[in-house]
């Protein structure tokens, strides 16, 4: 079947576009975030693609006024993945690799927004994640990141919100490959471990002169298997740090941070250390990642939206691992004194041995 992306040089194998020449659980998937950086305001939205189950979803989700908004939005793909609007949520790139345009017209639930974000440098190509469980390739993807500002407008139950460049700061990034989607495979791999194990932290920070990236995946015993850093000063080349690492300081009875220290070594053999302290947090099932009904990729019919809401002091921090940490953030060391605002994304579960974990879902002290 032909489809409009097959007018465009973008190919991966003899097939149309239509067809994913990949495994049942391929994506292409796009993330934003955007915070104000004086105030505890925050949303987020996605857009992803699931060629083989002919799914499209997306998402947008607000925090204000300590309460969190969700919309969930999902339908039929019909093969056709260039149309990159599901319901009232749609994605635009206005230039490649430097800004899009996400804008949502939900009259429903009283939703709207008009939002472009327009990077602060260009985009970075992170390692290659694979990772196998047993026999099973469960993980094999490649993906961007990139900081940026936003300008536009949000509006929500009588609720206007102005987004300017001056005062909004933020991350996107560009994932596809292959990793979990829609409803899980009924027949477990027998030589899959009894605990399921997920080690991950993903820090994108924006300074006011420039941006630092870190990430890190480790195993129950916490040797990393993929991970990597890189600052990128205003106007500047990115520089990849020779090597990093992180120390987590948990909340008592979750497995979330209560302050996060990051330690990075560049060329020179020069050390600089990054202390991220969290606000507040967003629930990352706000756009669909472990969400109990809409996850990523899962059918639900020709259209359908979903729009839930709840105040963040009433979340159980203990079953809802899966988020991202709005951080006051400090950098000392050879790379310069400075202060910005940033992420802390994690999602930690099964052992790992480094934060005293052992089980499945045992808590910090």
């Amino acid at each position: 079947m032909l489809t409009k992306g097959d007018d465009y040089p973008i190919h991966q194998t003899a097939e149309p576009i239509a067809y994913t020449g990949a495994a049942r659980n391929f994506y292409d998937r796009y993330f934003f975030n955007g915070y104000h950086l004086g105030e505890d305001v925050f949303f987020a939205s996605a857009l992803g693609v699931y060629p083989y189950v002919n799914i499209m979803d997306a998402a947008f989700s607000l925090i204000i006024d300590g309460v969190q908004h969700n919309l969930i939005t999902s339908r039929i793909l019909h093969m056709e993945r260039m149309d990159t609007q599901v319901g009232p949520v749609k994605v635009e790139v206005i230039e490649p690799l430097h800004q899009l345009r996400i804008v949502v017209d939900d009259k429903d639930h009283d939703i709207f927004a008009d939002l472009t974000f327009t990077s602060r440098m260009a985009a970075h190509e992170e390692p290659r994640f694979t990772r196998r469980v047993g026999t099973q390739l469960v993980m094999d993807s490649t993906r961007l990141t990139q900081n940026g500002i936003w300008e536009g407008s949000i509006k929500h139950k009588g609720r206007h919100i102005e987004v300017t460049p001056e005062d909004w700061m933020g991350t996107r990034d560009r994932s596809w490959g292959v990793r979990s989607i829609g409803t899980g495979d009924p027949q477990p791999n027998p030589y899959s471990p009894q605990l399921s194990q997920f080690y991950w932290l993903w820090a994108p920070i924006n300074w006011q002169d420039g941006v630092s990236l870190y990430h890190l995946n480790d195993d129950e015993f916490g040797r990393p298997w993929n991970t990597s850093g890189v600052f990128i000063p205003t106007g500047g080349e990115e520089e990849t740090m020779v090597k990093v690492s992180s120390k987590i300081d948990y909340i008592s009875g979750t497995r979330h941070a209560q302050q996060a220290w990051l330690r990075f070594e560049d060329r020179a053999e020069g050390v600089s250390e990054i202390v991220m302290t969290p606000r507040y947090h967003w629930y990352m099932k706000g756009v669909g990642y472990g969400h109990a009904e809409f996850s990523h990729g899962t059918y639900h019919g020709e259209l359908d939206c979903h729009y839930e809401e709840y105040p963040l002091s009433e979340v159980d921090d203990g079953a809802n691992l899966h988020i991202q940490a709005i951080c006051d953030v400090t950098m000392e060391g050879d790379l310069g004194a400075r202060t910005g605002r940033g992420v802390l994304e994690q999602l930690v579960a099964g052992p790992h041995a480094p934060s005293a974990f052992t089980g499945q879902m045992d808590m910090a002290p």
